[in-house]
């Protein structure tokens, strides 16, 4: 018996993975955080199968859940949204399967920034304006931010942020990142990214609040940074033509001139 935890992606039912979809259709349970994993996913459970929504169960409950499931020798589908590697609270569930002596597997998922990212047709790195990318989040009431971990610093860098759980935070988000990118600076807020009702919102991040209304409450992403709106940036050396690479070796000497058959 084994625990599949499984990232369901960002909204829409097809952004699945093949290893995903085969994986709860061979679980004859599964177990699924219904606030925020479409339920036409669960149209690959096999017929019969246990279907719980965890939303709004606490982790013990979770667990027994699991539990019984193991009792009865039944692999578990656990679907998460987006990916597990971010945000999913899938790391207190392993250490409590590892302390059972229950097997798990992971699965991951598309997450809700590349979503995003697709949504508004957008690189988030480009060549001499941004090669990183820092996915982070606000304080909640649900988690607090280790002490280093401030806007602020992460701004200073430059660099393309990804700013999830934190659109209630907006006025704040503002306030800290306009010393370092300027109000001109661009920002996109996502909301229900590739879900149906999917919303976008370009700004810059002295206008992006008085574009946000009410309506945009949980579940959407800000992305702010100059690679958002850039133009004139250079082109990757990756394609140019005189660039040497295991590929398309240039000279008689290349070092990869022996590399293609």
């Amino acid at each position: 018996m084994s625990v599949h935890f499984i990232g369901a992606g960002p909204g829409a039912a097809d952004l699945l993975t093949l290893r995903g979809r085969d994986l709860i259709a061979q679980c004859p349970v599964c177990l699924y955080a219904g606030s925020l994993v479409p339920e036409a996913v669960l149209q690959h459970c096999p017929a019969g199968a246990r279907i719980v929504n965890t939303a709004p169960l606490s982790l013990d409950q979770i667990m027994e859940e699991i539990t019984a499931a193991h009792a009865q020798g039944h692999d578990v589908a656990r679907l998460h949204s987006g990916d597990l590697s971010v945000w999913s609270a899938m790391a207190e569930q392993l250490r409590r399967l590892r302390s059972l002596g229950i097997d798990y597997t992971v699965t991951p998922g598309v997450p809700a920034f590349a979503a995003a990212a697709a949504a508004l047709g957008v690189e988030l790195t480009l060549p001499e304006v941004a090669q990183s990318l820092v996915l982070t989040r606000t304080p909640g009431r649900a988690s607090t931010m280790p002490p280093r971990e401030t806007l602020a610093n992460f701004a200073k860098t430059g660099a393309t942020l990804a700013i999830h759980l934190s659109i209630q935070n907006l006025t704040q988000v503002v306030a800290d990142l306009t010393p370092f990118y300027g109000e001109d600076c661009a920002v996109a807020v996502v909301w229900r990214a590739s879900w149906p009702d999917q919303r976008i919102i370009r700004a810059t991040l002295g206008r992006i609040e008085a574009e946000i209304d009410g309506s945009m409450e949980r579940t959407a992403l800000i992305l702010v940074g100059p690679a958002l709106a850039a133009e004139g940036f250079s082109e990757s050396a990756l394609y140019a033509p005189d660039y040497d690479r295991r590929f398309r070796p240039q000279t008689a000497d290349s070092v990869y001139k022996d590399s293609i058959e």
